[in-house]
């Protein structure tokens, strides 16, 4: 409380400045918490000798849950168990393939701490606004926002877990992102708080798991499943990325991670096997050229893995891709 004048003095003082729409201050600093003072004891009922554990308090206040976006019918977290798994690439090239099908989509780069979608779409300048929310940047036919738009590539996110959380917030509610059939939505790696905020307090139809076939990371894997099935999230399916290497001189195939791990931890968690992404130097090339491979070939056998789990992913959001036709009998 002590706190409180200077906090809302920043907000006033930065709101004033010319380009600013919105402000937000968090106070993160750290303190003693207080001795927790007795509490006098009720009496209780007793039930044959045995002791009750108290419950919760009634009345005690929930987590709020966020309502959802205006005009975004469906909102799919893909995330990872743990970083270097492709995620990044994996979610790029799904909200792709997704467009590709005849949906509106949206992606949001929810990594604060290592933002990829600047890079993976070579978009370098930033987002513009109305006056009242950012419009997100489209590009490829999806519509894109990330932290990375507003800050510098090298620019270090030095933010400490309140402001990550007030952040993925305005990411979420102050983008102009409607009308949108989907929003991928980029998490970071891990089951660290910025999960945990968007899995509880963001309406979520589904999750997508990202993961590599060797045994390592399918360890994490099966974490992230778990915290989705701990937060009341349907987890949609498994992806294998990097599943097969494939030369491309000669096209051999060679499984460097291993093979069919995914899809096997998948069965054990019962979950849905959405496909296979192979290893091949076009999926990295395009990447780093800001052309993901479902932009720039989505003829190509790569495209088609992509293609393959979004439409995956687009039959368990209970969406068709196109409007079915009407019959009428005279």
């Amino acid at each position: 409380p002590q706190s409180e004048p200077l906090r809302m003095a920043c907000e006033e003082a930065v709101a004033r400045l010319p380009g600013v729409t919105s402000v937000t201050a968090v106070v993160a600093g750290h303190r003693e918490a207080p001795a927790p003072q007795p509490q006098p004891h009720a009496p209780q009922p007793h039930a044959h000798g045995h002791s009750h554990a108290p419950g919760p308090a009634r009345g005690a206040p929930q987590a709020p849950r966020m309502a959802g976006i205006p005009g975004v019918a469906a909102i799919v977290a893909v995330a990872s168990g743990k970083g270097g798994v492709g995620k990044s690439t994996v979610a790029a090239n799904l909200a792709l393939a997704l467009a590709k099908l005849g949906m509106k989509v949206g992606l949001l780069d929810a990594d604060i701490y290592g933002p990829s979608v600047p890079r993976l779409f070579g978009i370098t300048h930033k987002p513009e606004t109305d006056g009242k929310k950012l419009m997100p940047i489209e590009k490829y036919g999806i519509k894109t926002m990330s932290i990375g738009f507003l800050v510098g590539e090298d620019t270090p996110m030095i933010w400490r877990g309140p402001m990550v959380q007030s952040a993925l917030t305005q990411m979420m509610n102050d983008v102009a992102w409607a009308p949108l059939d989907v929003l991928i939505v980029d998490m970071p790696p891990g089951t660290g708080d910025a999960q945990l905020t968007m899995a509880q307090q963001v309406p979520l139809k589904g999750a997508v798991i990202v993961s590599t076939p060797q045994d390592i990371a399918l360890i994490d894997a099966k974490k992230g499943i778990a915290m989705f099935e701990k937060t009341h999230v349907p987890v949609l399916g498994i992806v294998e990325n990097m599943s097969v290497f494939v030369c491309p001189n000669c096209g051999h195939e060679s499984h460097i991670f291993g093979h069919g791990g995914a899809k096997a931890t998948a069965e054990k968690m019962r979950a849905p096997f959405l496909g296979e992404i192979p290893l091949v130097p076009s999926i990295r090339e395009t990447s780093d050229a800001g052309t993901p491979i479902v932009a720039l070939s989505p003829e190509s056998r790569e495209a088609e893995a992509f293609l393959a789990v979004a439409r995956a992913v687009a039959a368990s959001l209970g969406g068709a891709t196109r409007p079915a036709p009407k019959i009428v009998i005279e």
